[in-house]
């Protein structure tokens, strides 16, 4: 039967003990791990946060406390009174193992049902179960260490942006529906019926008026909502370390950011970067790595080898370079040791990323593989040296137009890294990725669609080229990337109204509907803006890559699933006829189902 606390106050934490306070009387609380009863001697381990610790309860403790144990069972949450005393065998596996408390009193503070799941480390339970007892797994001592984890790189962010002269400002939840990439989720109105407003995607509006409005330098720890397909570190609602800073340039912004990110390797990982992060354009991130995402812990970098093959008797190469293509390849050292069956398995990996196949060539005391015999020896000698291979390497080409070549063999780099073990443990390799394209061409809509978002500024320098060839425009935009990993990116804005609306009209909107959709902005625009940019990093990303977690959901307390439902909670779920009758709602339901309870 469950008891009170009454009369017991915990002293201190289960781990924060250490043989100092042997001999001295305190209060643990927490639930029990295990139990074992050897009869007439019990053994308790107790866990919160902190840790574990062991109560011994033998004949020599009271009778009350002796039949209190006898009925403890896993999960059981527990008060215990006790004197701390050095163990008779020490358990090196645990931080607390030399000492153990010996019980004076015991209660029962609350019973527990069997766990679904046992509440150990690296429990290998189905994901789906954890989520359903999401309370259960974040009992979790790995799970602990994850959340804690986040809260001290929360904590930090604060604690630098504050001392480099940022407030925090929160920004609305509740705001008007704008294009920013993805789908808004709407609330609908019930003081406006038909009206709704919009879970923010970002603060991205509201930040620039702040700068509009004097606070030069601004940061929160921020809630953003995103309606769209989930994978492995995507989340509908997730969370932004948002920045944003007045009267600067790019290298404003990314000095004080390389400041934070020293920091915070320094304090979390122990480890010191390199200063100054190095830098990639876009353009030479896309030629060297197939990726705007460049992971910088192994090489295989790819080598452009058309000029090479531009008279090769190979159909495949020939063809492709007459009908405007490329032809590409990566040099995977000791590759040629590979097993045909390795091989073709790489070649349907490309596939899915619209290549058409793979070429190989292994590099062993003669060269074998479908390409092998269209290449002179005097050929073999121009690719081993354009893609630094040797022998026993394997060269792995693609052919096809230019951006599928890119981004296939950009995939494929990392896959067959992963696949072969090339990438070193414990590495952290950080770069900075500038000098975006402004637009994309949206072969679908057959128009141009920003490539970070309306607001970002075009280079100075290519300016004239928005009336002349808007696609070879670059954006005064960076990413901060890790380990192939994107872990923030932003801009520097738009802050001309003239700029603006040119920006508004290449993105195909007229001065009306700009108007219509961001009229807010632009009245505001009107009364003085100072030059401005910023930056947002995934709080959720840093975690999970300093964690070393293989998925997002792993660092957030409660997280969705892929389906975007909260198997915990079993939202989303229907709602009460009367809510709907008063947001004057009538809701379409699919065949069979109803949308209302009641």
């Amino acid at each position: 039967m469950a008891e009170n606390m009454t009369g017991l106050k915990r002293t201190r934490r289960c781990a924060e003990i250490d043989q100092a306070a042997l001999g001295q009387e305190m209060v643990l609380m927490g639930w029990c791990h295990k139990q074992r009863d050897l009869g007439g001697l019990v053994f308790i381990t107790l866990r919160d946060r902190s840790g574990e610790i062991q109560l011994l309860v033998d004949d020599s403790c009271p009778q009350a406390a002796r039949d209190t144990a006898a009925q403890v069972r896993s999960e059981y949450v527990l008060a215990a009174r006790g004197i701390l005393q050095e163990r008779s065998s020490a358990n090196p596996a645990m931080p607390t193992g030399r000492v153990e408390l010996r019980v004076l009193e015991l209660r029962i503070l609350s019973e527990a049902k069997t766990p679904p799941f046992y509440i150990e480390e690296d429990v290998q339970a189905n994901e789906s179960l954890r989520l359903k007892y999401r309370y259960l797994d974040l009992r979790r001592p790995d799970m602990q260490r994850k959340l804690v984890l986040r809260h001290r790189i929360a904590k930090l962010a604060r604690d630098y942006f504050d001392r480099a002269g940022f407030l925090e400002i929160e920004t609305p939840m509740l705001t008007r529906s704008t294009p920013e990439g993805a789908r808004d989720y709407l609330v609908p109105s019930r003081v406006y019926p038909g009206r709704f407003f919009a879970l923010p995607q970002s603060p991205q509006l509201f930040k620039q008026l702040l700068m509009l409005s004097g606070y030069d330098r601004y940061m929160q720890i921020a809630r953003c909502f995103r309606d769209e397909d989930l994978r492995a570190d995507r989340q509908p609602e997730f969370t932004q370390i948002d920045l944003e800073m007045a009267f600067v340039d790019v290298d404003d912004v990314i000095a004080v950011n390389e400041g934070y990110l020293s920091e915070l390797f320094r304090t979390v990982m122990n480890i010191e970067i390199e200063l100054p992060i190095a830098r990639l354009t876009y353009a030479e991130a896309m030629r060297r790595f197939g990726s705007d995402k460049p992971d910088l812990r192994f090489g295989m970098e790819l080598a452009d080898v058309s000029d090479l093959v531009a008279a090769s008797p190979f159909k495949v190469f020939s063809d492709t370079l007459a009908g405007g293509g490329t032809v590409r390849l990566i040099a995977v050292p000791g590759g040629a040791a590979m097993t045909r069956k390795e091989i073709d398995a790489l070649g349907e990996y490309v596939k899915t990323y619209r290549a058409k196949g793979l070429a190989w060539l292994a590099l062993d005391s003669e060269p074998r593989g479908p390409v092998a015999k269209f290449v002179t020896p005097e050929q073999l000698d121009a690719l081993t040296a354009r893609s630094g291979a040797a022998g026993g390497d394997l060269l792995l080409f693609v052919a096809d137009k230019e951006p599928v070549v890119l981004e296939a063999l950009g995939q494929l780099r990392c896959e067959v890294a992963r696949r072969r073990g090339l990438i070193p443990p414990d590495t952290y390799r950080l770069v900075w990725v500038t000098e975006f394209p402004l637009l994309e061409y949206d072969e679908e809509d057959q128009r141009f669609v920003a490539k970070h978002h309306p607001f970002t500024s075009p280079m100075e320098e290519d300016l004239p080229l928005l009336d002349t060839d808007p696609g070879a425009v670059r954006a005064r935009a960076y990413d901060i990337v890790l380990n192939g990993t994107e872990l923030g990116g932003g801009s520097i804005r738009i802050h001309d109204q003239a700029l603006q609306q040119r920006m508004f009209s290449l993105l195909g909107m007229s001065r009306e509907e700009s108007w219509r959709r961001f009229g807010f902005l632009l009245e505001a625009f009107q009364y003085g803006v100072p030059p401005h940019g910023g930056l947002a990093y995934g709080l959720d990303r840093i975690v999970m890559l300093l964690s070393a977690s293989d998925s997002i959901r792993d660092v957030i307390a409660f997280p969705k699933v892929q389906t975007s439902a909260c198997l915990m909670t079993d939202a989303p779920n229907l709602v009460d006829r009367k809510q709907l009758d008063e947001l004057e709602l009538s809701v379409k339901a699919p065949e069979g189902r109803d949308t209302a309870d009641g």
